[in-house]
């Protein structure tokens, strides 16, 4: 396997994984660019209605026609948050050209109709088709209002909100749900064009391709992208410490509680010294099924339905999602707040911190076993502010993390805010 990054042009680099691991290849152009609310809305909805067709191939029936003579290649939309960065993405994925029939190179014609999606979209009078428009704003602003189906998911999204209010951490990648189905051709074509011009451009390729053959047809497919570029302030992360505690309760017509905790990782982010610690840490605490809240606050106190703890290496912020009965907010929160600090004194066994162990270097390494998370990756860490390891090095740094690390890290980690998802009155 071997991996190149190289500079096109200003804000547009090319990423290359050549291997012959997969029977597929993945080619990715991704357009990240400060997460504002301004922008968001547009942003997101943009590559839903570029997915409806292009000049060439103005309708999903004939654009699915066109992936299917690419030996039913598979081209979609995706909209990512790294840190505050909204990264607007087309993937597509096809045969290596190992495996084709006739030896037919399909990495060129793949990139040809990714450039024909990405610049030459299907138009009316100058601008994206408006029944295209309507549609995919109706459909963007259904998943918006949906969020709050998934009441764990709510809770962490509700929680964040409130950690980060007046950061563009906080903001929804997907946009606003009523400027999504109000969305006009002239504002999201306005739009798409500024993304066009300030984005800075990530593409990524994993396949057995020469990286010059890659380049070759970067250069060749998607040519405007590396001309006229007027790229914005550079993607920030807004790093904070964490202050007094902010509690927050929203009241719904929910049968179990949600309690999510929100903690500041004491400036060990991605890319720093410490960050393998970090890693341990949360494996240990809450991120596998053998942790500390999952053995001891669900299982051993039965204070949880759920308990577990997810981190965000970009931003330095690792969050607790809970489900608990309304009576038990405060026991489970101590409960949780117990078992950190149990991290903090080292309070943990050789076992315990192996299992830990294993676990991070297992999910590291399994990574590569998916081109889709490898693209994903390599995106992350380029937008990461300190950059960071990829999995192959960052896995043997894992390695060498100690239990005195763990207990190191813990202790910078600080809870920020609070956030309980309660019943109505009289619940």
């Amino acid at each position: 396997m071997e991996r190149s990054c190289k500079s096109l042009a200003d804000g547009v680099e090319l990423a290359v994984c050549r291997t012959e691991q997969f029977k597929t290849g993945l080619l990715s152009v991704t357009l990240a660019v400060p997460l504002a609310e301004q922008t968001a809305t547009v942003n997101a909805l943009a590559p839903e209605v570029l997915c409806r067709g292009s000049r060439r191939y103005p309708d999903m029936e004939q654009l699915s026609a066109a992936t299917d003579r690419l030996y039913g290649a598979a081209l979609g939309p995706s909209v990512r948050q790294r840190g505050e960065s909204q990264c607007v993405s087309l993937l597509c994925s096809f045969i290596d050209d190992r495996y084709t029939l006739d030896g037919t190179a399909l990495l060129e014609p793949a990139a040809e109709l990714m450039g024909e999606v990405l610049l030459d979209p299907a138009t009316q009078d100058g601008l994206f088709r408006q029944d295209y428009v309507e549609s995919e704003g109706v459909n963007l602003a259904d998943d918006i209002r949906a969020r709050i189906n998934d009441k764990r998911g709510w809770s962490i999204f509700r929680l964040t909100q409130e950690m980060c209010a007046g950061e563009a951490y906080a903001l929804d990648k997907l946009g606003d749900a009523e400027q999504a189905a109000a969305m006009t051709p002239r504002r999201l074509w306005d739009g798409y064009q500024d993304l066009l011009r300030g984005a800075r451009v990530i593409v990524c390729y994993g396949g057995s391709a020469d990286p010059q053959r890659v380049e070759e047809a970067v250069e060749r497919h998607f040519g405007p992208l590396l001309r006229g570029r007027e790229v914005r302030l550079p993607c920030q992360v807004v790093e904070r410490p964490a202050g007094p505690v902010r509690r927050v309760t929203d009241r719904l017509d929910v049968t179990q509680g949600k309690l999510a905790m929100g903690f500041r990782t004491g400036g060990v982010t991605m890319g720093t010294p410490l960050y393998p610690a970090l890693l341990v840490c949360n494996a240990l605490y809450g991120g596998t099924s053998h942790s500390k809240l999952f053995e001891h606050v669900r299982e051993k106190m039965s204070l949880c339905y759920f308990a577990s703890s997810m981190l965000d290496g970009v931003k330095g912020i690792l969050a607790v999602s809970s489900g608990v009965e309304f009576s038990d907010f405060d026991r489970a929160e101590q409960a949780i707040l117990d078992q950190l600090e149990a991290v903090r004194r080292g309070d943990f066994t050789q076992e315990e911190l192996d299992a830990a162990l294993r676990s991070v270097v297992n999910s590291l390494v399994s990574r590569r076993d998916s081109q889709g998370q490898m693209e994903d990756d390599w995106v992350t860490r380029l937008l990461s502010p300190r950059g960071g390891l990829d999995g192959e090095l960052l896995a043997r740094a894992v390695e060498q993390v100690t239990g005195d690390d763990v207990a190191q890290v813990a202790r910078l980690i600080q809870l920020d805010t609070v956030y309980r998802l309660t019943g109505k009155e009289g619940q």
